[in-house]
């Protein structure tokens, strides 16, 4: 019965994305509409990568924008100086972003929570700095750059609908790939970590090697996400990057719900709704994300994907328990 309702909604969340951008542009004439799901979809792949290291395997990033950061500047320059397509430029980039986030992985994975964060904090400003003040000018530094955007065999993604389609492709692939892995037998290995990582260690698990993969892993979903933003937007800049980015990456994951794709899907649409509605309050929006954090730390940590399965589980029980009561 459960898998029968699995499915279903699977049809109808498929049904709503294929629909979506038709209603948005033909219908209501919302464009901006099919831009913020666009925005949403990037996220979720971004923030699915945090998930992977953080949900998962249990380091915190409170960097990650730079890894967004390297995903978009790298294919965009990339592009510019090789004349390479965008989609190859794009993989580069995202390549790129996986080696270093290898690189910082293998001296950070000794680092306990806190020093780790401060880590990632430092390292997020590193490349912040490098874009904002880049040797030559190559970057634009703040003036920004002006980029291409994605063709496919000659088809031009020229228009946010024709865009929406490919970004729901690649996270759909990215979501699979995400739930394979974790049910891996590396997926175990990260869960074990996150749980404790000397008792993983006794138990023969190569603690080190697999909090790399972590972080290589969650680098290449963020940067991906930050070429297909680059590519969608068609002008960056470091603005972009700051460490406000990595803080709305953080609290998307964690007032949706870690270790799952339900939560966050449900952190990524709640965060950016929110940010919809207080476009005015945009110097607030730090405060707001830790408020938001402070809510979600105390009042539910599982999150709101969280707080609705144990409604929902709460029912359950409820009617089985009123069930059994009728039948005795």
């Amino acid at each position: 019965m459960e898998k029968k309702n699995n499915k279903i909604v699977y049809i109808l969340v498929g049904i709503v994305l294929l629909a979506f951008p038709f209603a948005a542009e033909k219908v209501f004439n919302w464009n901006y509409g099919v831009l913020l799901a666009n925005f949403m979809i990037l996220y979720i792949i971004a923030v699915s990568g945090l998930d992977i290291l953080f949900g998962y395997s249990g380091q915190i990033s409170m960097g990650h924008a730079a890894f967004f950061c390297i995903g978009a500047y790298g294919s965009v320059l990339l592009h510019e100086f090789t004349g390479l397509p965008v989609l190859i430029t794009i993989l580069i980039g995202t390549v790129l972003a996986t080696l270093i986030g290898s690189l910082l992985a293998y001296p950070a994975s000794k680092l306990v929570f806190h020093f780790l964060s401060l880590a990632t904090i430092a390292f997020g400003e590193v490349v912040y700095q490098l874009v904002a003040q880049s040797p030559g000018n190559i970057t634009g530094n703040f003036t920004g750059k002006f980029t291409e955007t994605i063709s496919l065999f000659g088809f031009k993604l020229n228009t946010y609908t024709k865009y929406y389609f490919f970004s729901v492709v690649c996270m759909v692939i990215f979501l699979i790939i995400k739930t394979n892995l974790v049910r891996s037998r590396v997926g175990r290995a990260f869960i074990a970590i996150r749980e404790n990582s000397h008792a993983a260690n006794g138990m023969g698990i190569n603690v080190r090697k697999y909090k790399v993969i972590a972080f290589a892993t969650s680098a290449f979903y963020t940067a991906f996400a930050g070429g297909l933003y680059a590519h969608l937007v068609r002008f960056i800049s470091p603005d972009t990057f700051t460490q406000k980015q990595s803080v709305m990456f953080l609290t998307m994951l964690l007032f949706g719900g870690s270790a799952s794709v339900g939560g966050t899907v449900t952190g990524v649409f709640t965060v950016q709704f929110l940010n919809e509605i207080l476009r005015s309050a945009e110097r607030y929006q730090l405060l707001i994300y830790g408020v938001l954090l402070l809510v979600v730390i105390l009042a539910f940590p599982g999150g709101l994907f969280g707080l609705v399965k144990q409604a929902i589980k709460k029912v359950k029980t409820r009617k089985e328990a009123n069930a059994n009561a009728s039948a005795s």
